[in-house]
């Protein structure tokens, strides 16, 4: 979902056909890659290598940057400190990130703005998902001006959604828009209802604190590059309770094939519930 993996140009192509089915799972050449980090200064890589980000194919938007394909880190947000404990390196567990959701128990309304109707109907499956919990955190759907809205954007290739990153540690409030690729051929006007419904619940799973299942390896998920952040991953907390092994069915994870249904596993559900039950 987020990673930019460098290859040797004889694989390429293959790199390419991997990576159209996944949610941001971009991968360039080392020309391209190249081109991508121009602009971005050393000081903000550093900031964002501190923060426990993959510092590759960084992308300057408006107001931040763009890392691991679908999280927004806002100008500000760079210079945020951590209070999370020092991490171990990842295995695969379920991770959170240091600021979670506050007020429970608490009712986030959610937005389509823009979208064919389609788009709709899957964000209610996405929402129904999570409120078949009973968490102490639930969603609905609302017609327009919700703290989570859904919109269309052109990302470029490669990817499907993009977070506005994860919840703000001074209100406990979610970040807002989700934004889904308009130029992805895997999303379209009438994509499979359990897919995109898989891509929003896991677009609003960042939103609400939740990091990559595979952090630790996106290749688990993504193929290429084992690419793995180590102990610097500051903001991705293990959960307690969820699998040392690896999981190949989390929502979770950066990567799924195109038209893949990823309900709830037992493992997120168990890290759903530590969360915010």
């Amino acid at each position: 979902m987020k990673i930019t993996i460098k290859q040797a140009a004889s694989l390429s192509l293959l790199i390419a056909f991997l990576c159209i089915v996944a949610y941001s799972c971009k991968r360039d050449n080392n020309q391209t890659i190249k081109e991508a980090q121009q602009g971005v200064p050393d000081a903000v890589k550093n900031q964002i290598a501190s923060l426990g980000y993959d510092t590759r194919n960084i992308r300057t938007v408006d107001g931040g940057y763009v890392v691991e394909g679908d999280i927004f880190l806002s100008h500000n947000s760079l210079n945020q400190k951590s209070t999370s404990p020092v991490l171990r390196v990842a295995n695969s567990e379920q991770f959170q990130t240091t600021c979670l959701i506050t007020g429970l128990p608490r009712t986030l309304t959610v937005s389509v703005t823009g979208l064919p109707s389609g788009y709709e109907s899957a964000t209610d499956i996405a929402i129904a998902r999570y409120n078949a919990l009973g968490l102490r955190i639930s969603f609905v759907r609302v017609s327009s001006g919700g703290m989570i809205d859904i919109q269309y954007a052109s990302l470029g290739a490669g990817a499907l959604g993009q977070s506005a990153g994860f919840p703000d540690c001074s209100t406990g409030n979610p970040p807002s828009p989700i934004k889904l690729n308009s130029d992805a051929n895997a999303l379209g006007s009438s994509p499979d209802q359990n897919y995109l419904a898989t891509v929003i619940a896991h677009e609003i799973g960042h939103t609400i604190g939740f990091r990559h299942t595979d952090y630790f390896n996106r290749a688990y998920s993504c193929g290429g590059f084992p690419y793995n952040e180590g102990q610097a991953g500051v903001g991705a907390i293990n959960i307690p309770g969820t699998p040392t092994t690896a999981d190949p069915n989390s929502w979770m994870l950066s990567c799924i094939g195109n038209g893949v249904n990823r309900p709830f596993n037992a493992n997120d559900i168990i890290a759903l519930r530590y969360l915010y039950q």
